[in-house]
């Protein structure tokens, strides 16, 4: 069976109210005429009900870029699955380069995240990729597998199932750069090839992995085409309707 790709929009610390709200607007519009590929908007907290209230009933999924991993509690200034699950929200963007790198969260607490996320019901989108530093001292393998192992960890065949996996080279987030497409596809084959050692190759063939990393209307095909590449979870190009809608036209049917 084919994997059908998955675009999915993470608007990071971006917009107002009324930005976000016409944002999702007009990619509900242009999604309406698009079939065999899914797409999600994944904007702040703040936004999700807005958002959520808009997309609703349509071609969009709702997604949202963190959570705790306790159900409820005093963590003050956290966000638990369920609330998520409350506000109509499939998708739950983990372990994100910018949550591991600039505010420190480690495999484990992702690991932990993830477990609550499936539990919830919610869809992790899993992240991994080397920065320039591993990449340049090669590395990037290595790092993608602990990140794996890691993030991925007591996961059962059924829950796998469950979760999408994003690569996104650090040093291609938000820089302009992006792998080539053949940089991308050896690491998209290295992590199914992950998957069918811990699993097997039937649900290593079912697992959806994303590209992300300055991703644009320009190169999205040239991604997009290569055999492992299943979407793209895009940040920069997102946030305007009709870049985020160029880079869905680049998708494999």
């Amino acid at each position: 069976m084919a994997r059908v790709q998955l675009i999915a929009g993470n608007w990071k610390m971006n917009l107002d109210r009324a930005a976000a709200v016409a944002l999702a607007k007009a990619v509900v519009e242009q999604a309406a005429s698009v079939s065999g590929v899914e797409l999600a908007v994944c904007p702040p907290f703040v936004y999700l009900d807005c958002v959520g209230k808009v997309v609703a009933g349509s071609a969009v999924a709702l997604g949202a870029q963190n959570m705790y991993h306790q159900p409820n509690g005093a963590y003050t200034g956290e966000v638990s699955a369920s609330m998520l699950c409350d506000l109509g929200c499939k998708y739950v963007i983990l372990g994100h380069s910018e949550r591991r790198h600039i505010l420190g969260e480690t495999d484990q607490q992702i690991n932990k995240k993830v477990h609550a996320a499936l539990a919830a019901g919610l869809s992790p989108i899993v992240c991994v990729g080397e920065t320039l530093e591993e990449r340049e001292a090669g590395r990037t393998l290595a790092v993608i597998r602990e990140q794996f192992e890691g993030s991925l960890a007591g996961l059962s065949a059924e829950q796998m199932q469950k979760v999408v996996i994003a690569y996104e080279p650090v040093w291609a987030i938000g820089t302009g750069k992006v792998a080539t497409p053949q940089q991308a596809q050896e690491v998209h084959g290295e992590l199914r090839k992950l998957l069918a050692e811990r699993y097997n190759h039937q649900l290593a063939e079912a697992v959806r992995i994303q590209y992300g990393g300055s991703v644009k209307p320009e190169n999205a095909a040239e991604l997009l085409q290569q055999p492992d590449i299943d979407g793209a979870l895009v940040g920069g190009a997102s946030l305007k309707a009709d870049q985020f809608m160029g880079i869905v036209a680049g998708a494999k049917f």
